[in-house]
């Protein structure tokens, strides 16, 4: 659900009294979308969240941590320019429009009291943050020329206007009375007729005041509505705006899933009674936990998402290079098997010297193989013995070239499993220092030429630590490079290893400890391993272990590829939650 102009109202009266005259002390942009601003207060340190992401714009004040990118972004960089060290002395709403415009007042280049407005334009894909001064814009997030709206434009230099309103009231600007009248007039279900008579609320609070009038869901068109239906309506559109002028409560609606997971799917200033019974209704504190819990999960995902694109476009590139080098190769190879037909050509030619003349095209002789007769190809140019030696020559070149060819196919279908891990761990990778690991990772195998690794200090993460139910400790790698390091030097001869067989995954390792490892801790170690690999959310997934004495690493093998003889295999089907719960905290 995206924020309405409702809610927003409240989040925004919400935000003017904690921040009003807090100071900004630093600006970061983490992702494309979004801005974070410190702002200090005599007593307090908050943080405000500023996005203009398709489908989770909203601005609250936020507890998360952000991993910010080495180089600030060119907008960030105007901002911090502008408004650094700046104070907010106003903050206002557009009534029944989804902008809020915070005002700081900020000393310029020439040491002049100016006010900068920041305005957080909340419309879905339409969504953006703008700086103006003087009601002239500095900067957009999002720039708009007259290509992408002949209507509106968002460049430096250009007058700065308000988005275009619909042609409706405002919801909080307009009586219950006049907005059931308006409704009445249409041939549509009621929550829709209301959509259609009134703006700034989302249908979640149009389809509750009919829920609230009618107990409960009804197919009645408004123009339908009796005069004690149409008192109803209009009551409970009142309450609604009695509730939402008290404060309101923010609420958030989750709905059960068939994996037995709640699903967030709504949220508003009031507690919804539309869903009965089958929803679960949380209630926050204030607006911005409730926005900050509502979204954090599908922006942590597409956070990462967006840093992870580039590196995921280049090893997706080197992967399907890979591929069609190999598939060239064994075509090759389909051609240098048939060096024999050239061996016998020279063969025929060399039998048959005294009936070939220099300049014939082709010679018709028989093939005492068969005892058929075979035409063969001649250079006009070269004479009898020269063209029996051109075959003899091309033969051996064919014949060289397979040997080299079954070598290349070798490490070529090395290069494409490595590949095919590396991309797994780009997808699974938790942030933007898993990241830097694999680009370090490429970096190291000559695949990326021109990364650096700017941050020194920064340590390589630990390996996933997990206790069994027998209380054995489980090891997981994060990447290839702890892969190596686990299984290669950190597990002992006696320790078990598990691997998802014939797929991207990470290795697992019980350690041992010089026990028995017990049929428990081997099954919750095997589920790991899936859990940790490309097959995770598969049933019935090969898992292949063996003891880590039975492991080696062939000379030259790249990161994270090992060699088993002695093995053997489970099929498992991980169960829901065994993660979290043998997770070492």
């Amino acid at each position: 659900m995206a924020l309405d102009a409702a809610t927003l109202d409240l989040v925004a009266a919400e935000l003017r009294d904690k921040l009003l005259d807090a100071k900004i002390d630093k600006i970061f942009e983490p992702t494309r979308d979004e801005v974070l601003i410190t702002l200090r207060t005599r007593t307090e340190t908050y943080r405000l969240l500023l996005s203009a992401r398709s489908g989770s714009a909203r601005v609250c004040l936020t507890q998360e941590t952000f991993e910010n990118p080495l180089t600030p972004p060119g907008f960030c960089m105007l901002l911090r320019k502008h408004l650094t060290g700046g104070r907010l002395i106003d903050l206002r709403r557009e009534p029944g429009d989804r902008v809020v415009f915070f005002d700081f007042r900020c000393t310029n280049e020439m040491g002049d009291l100016v006010v900068n407005t920041l305005a957080a334009e909340l419309m879905g894909r339409y969504s953006n943050l703008v700086l103006f001064r003087d009601g002239k814009i500095v900067d957009a997030l999002k720039r708009v020329d007259f290509e992408d709206s002949e209507i509106r434009q968002l460049l430096p230099g250009l007058p700065y206007t308000l988005p275009p309103k619909p042609n409706k009231p405002d919801f909080l600007a307009v009586s219950g009375a006049a907005v059931v009248e308006a409704a009445c007039r249409t041939d549509l279900p009621v929550a829709q007729a209301l959509g259609k008579s009134v703006g700034g609320v989302g249908p979640v609070v149009l389809r509750e005041a009919a829920w609230r009038a009618f107990g409960g869901e009804t197919a009645l068109a408004a123009c339908d509505l009796n005069e004690e239906q149409r008192q109803a309506l209009c009551a409970a559109l009142d309450d609604l705006k009695a509730e939402h002028a008290a404060g309101g409560h923010p609420t958030a609606v989750r709905l059960p899933q068939a994996d037995g997971s709640l699903k967030p799917v709504e949220f508003s200033f009031f507690a919804p009674q539309q869903y009965g019974g089958k929803a679960q209704l949380t209630q926050y504190p204030s607006y911005s936990v409730m926005l900050e819990d509502y979204y954090a999960t599908k922006d942590r995902a597409e956070r990462l998402r967006q840093k992870s694109r580039e590196l995921y476009k280049a090893v997706h590139n080197m992967y399907e290079r890979a591929v069609r080098k190999q598939a060239a190769r064994r075509e090759e190879q389909a051609q240098s098997q048939k060096a024999d037909t050239l061996r016998l050509c020279g063969e025929l030619l060399q039998a048959n010297l005294w009936a070939i003349h220099k300049g014939d095209r082709e010679a018709t002789v028989e093939n005492y193989y068969t005892g058929e007769p075979m035409t063969i190809r001649l250079d006009p140019r070269l004479g009898p013995n020269e063209n029996a030696q051109k075959y003899f020559k091309d033969y051996k070149k064919k014949q060289t070239a397979g040997e080299m060819l079954k070598k290349l196919l070798v490490e070529g279908e090395t290069e494409i499993e490595y590949l095919a891990t590396v991309l797994y761990e780009v997808e699974s990778a938790p942030g933007e220092q898993a990241l830097n690991e694999i680009r370090a990772e490429l970096k190291s195998q000559g695949y990326l030429k021109y990364f650096k690794q700017r941050d020194k200090r920064q340590k390589p993460a630990d390996f996933l630590r997990y206790r069994s139910s027998d209380g054995f400790e489980i090891l997981v790698g994060r990447n290839n490079t702890q892969n190596d390091k686990l299984t290669l030097h950190t597990a002992r001869g006696k320790d078990l290893w598990f691997h998802v067989q014939k797929a991207p995954g990470s290795h697992a390792v019980v350690m041992s400890r010089g026990e028995d490892i017990p049929d428990t801790t081997k099954e919750e170690a095997a589920e790991l391993a899936v859990l940790h690999s490309s097959q995770n959310g598969g049933a019935k997934v090969p898992v292949d272990t063996t003891e880590v004495k039975n492991i080696w690493k062939a000379n030259g093998a790249k990161p994270g590829m090992v060699l088993y003889e002695v093995y053997t295999t489970v099929y498992v089907t991980p169960r829901p939650g065994l993660e979290e719960q043998l997770r070492v905290k």
